[in-house]
Order: C-alpha cells, then sequence, then structure tokens
C-alpha cells in the first residue's frame, strides 16, 4: 500500500471565518465549510468537543456533511480530565460521549485526552488508574491517544510507553510545546496501532490573523515529512493537525506537509472551480 494513503492529514477545526478566500471560495456560509473543508482533507480535530460532548443531532449532521473514508478525532471533554484527576472517571459522562462519539461510525477516528502541565509525573498513579478505565471504542479496538503538556512525562521513557502499550493508548506528538527530539525518540516505538502528531505554535506566540501563512517552518515541516515516512514503517496509520497558530493558516500548513509526502493536496483554486457545479 502506499505510505501516502496511510497519512491522513488535516486541520485542528474548520470553522474559520478568517479561512474564506484564501482556503474556501468567497461567500461560503458557516452551514457549508465542513462539506468544503472535506474535499481538501480527509480528517479533521474537533476541539469544540474538549468544551462538551456535542448533542446528537450535531454529530449526526457532521456525518451526513462529509464523504466515505473522512474521519473525525475528536477530544474528550475537559470535565473528564479536571485537576485533581479522579482514578475514576465520570462514568455517565464518558458513556454519553462514547454513545455521541458511537454515532459517527466509520467517520470516527482517535480521540483525544489532553493533559495539562499541572499534570506531572508525580500523578502517576491517577493517570493509570484513568486509563485503566478508558473504554474500547467502536471501529475494532483501542483508538485513545493521549497528550501530556508536562516535559516530565517524556522522561519517564520506556516506563511511559509500557504504561501506554497497556492500554493500547497511543502518545500524541506535539510540535511547539515540548523537545522535538525526545518525542521523536518515543515515536520510534509505538505503544498502539497508530500515530497521532499535532503542530502547534511556538510556545507563547500566537496569531491573531488566520488567512496566511506568516513564517517559514520549512525546517520543521522537513523534519516531520521524514518523521512521519518512518511511522508509516511501524503503524499502519498516521493522523496529523495543524494549528492555526503553528504558521498563521494551518490549511496552507497541512497542504506543504502533503506536498512534502508526496500527496496531491487539492488547492483552493480547485474548491473554487468546484463551486460552480452546484
Amino acid at each position: 500500500m502506499d505510505t501516502r494513503s496511510r497519512i491522513h492529514l488535516g486541520t485542528q477545526g474548520w470553522n474559520h471565518p478568517a479561512w474564506i478566500g484564501p482556503f474556501y471560495p468567497p461567500g461560503t456560509k458557516p452551514h457549508d465549510f465542513l462539506s468544503f473543508y472535506s474535499r481538501a482533507f480527509d480528517t479533521v480535530e474537533v476541539d469544540s468537543t474538549y468544551h462538551a460532548t456535542p448533542p446528537e443531532h450535531v454529530v449526526r449532521a457532521w456525518a451526513e456533511r462529509v464523504p466515505a473514508g473522512f474521519s473525525f478525532a475528536l477530544k474528550l471533554p475537559q470535565q473528564l480530565t479536571p485537576e485533581p484527576l479522579p482514578h475514576t472517571p465520570d462514568l455517565a459522562q464518558l458513556e454519553l460521549f462514547c454513545a455521541r462519539a458511537a454515532l459517527l461510525g466509520d467517520k470516527l477516528g482517535p480521540v483525544l485526552v489532553q493533559l495539562g502541565p499541572e499534570f506531572g509525573p508525580e500523578r502517576w498513579d491517577a493517570v493509570a488508574a484513568f486509563l485503566e478505565r478508558l473504554p474500547r471504542l467502536p471501529g475494532g479496538g483501542p483508538r485513545w491517544a493521549i497528550e501530556f503538556r508536562q516535559r516530565g512525562w517524556l522522561g519517564a521513557g520506556p516506563k511511559l510507553l509500557e504504561l501506554l502499550h497497556t492500554h493500547g493508548v497511543a502518545l500524541a506528538l506535539v510540535e511547539g510545546q515540548l523537545k522535538r527530539e525526545e518525542m521523536m525518540e518515543l515515536a520510534i516505538h509505538p505503544t498502539t496501532e497508530f500515530a497521532y502528531v499535532r503542530w502547534l505554535g511556538a510556545s507563547g506566540k500566537k496569531f491573531e490573523d488566520f488567512s496566511a501563512i506568516q513564517v517559514n517552518r520549512d525546517r520543521e515541516l522537513s523534519v516531520w515529512a521524514m518523521a512521519l515516512a518512518a511511522l508509516t514503517a511501524r503503524v499502519p496509520a498516521v493522523y496529523g493537525y495543524f494549528s492555526n497558530h503553528f504558521q498563521g493558516h494551518a490549511p496552507g500548513s497541512a497542504r506543504e506537509m502533503q506536498r512534502l509526502i508526496g500527496a496531491n493536496p487539492v488547492e483552493p483554486e480547485k474548491l473554487r472551480s468546484q463551486t460552480s457545479l452546484f
């Protein structure tokens, strides 16, 4: 199988009005953002689920607006990972979230658990107990990934990898917050059957205008393109999502990565030409 078909690239969210013109065709209504987005990318990370479990009708609408083969990576609601982290998550809320996620059917991608910088390795027992209680999701096996924002976790090395492997959870590889070299060392030892990569902005740097690429990060993109190729030799699938804060315009970053791995990105001009067909 072509390794490019196993690398699924997209952005963190799709509901960005500043993308109208540089990405979405001029005049695109918010209701149509997702359908246009899905013509350019085959996956998206949904930030809104971090804030609350979405209503049933919202999840069904997402699934209806994208083609077969598209996947949604959901964030676990923050209310399920409070500080202090409970050894047992709120099972009723976790069950509700998983039921809503299951409505996506085969369009459900990985689910990301995010732990903030206040969750250091001194909370090891609580995190281990929490992971043990995560249910298996629809789709043939564990589809959980976890992101640590506290550097101490990466220093745990083999012990951390063993913990994640035991529970079938992927370690989210994050550019822009922690040391890339440390993450790369852990990435060569996958803990489940997929890899999960997130490209954030440099710590403390934020963009206010999301309509165009505003900083050159060719070096970082080239390093990660090689890493993605290496990951496909170790796992069947790789999911990667760009933030607007990585370079200022996430769709542009994702298209550049597609070019670097040898894929053929859908340029904004093609999306505009498709508009005339409808």
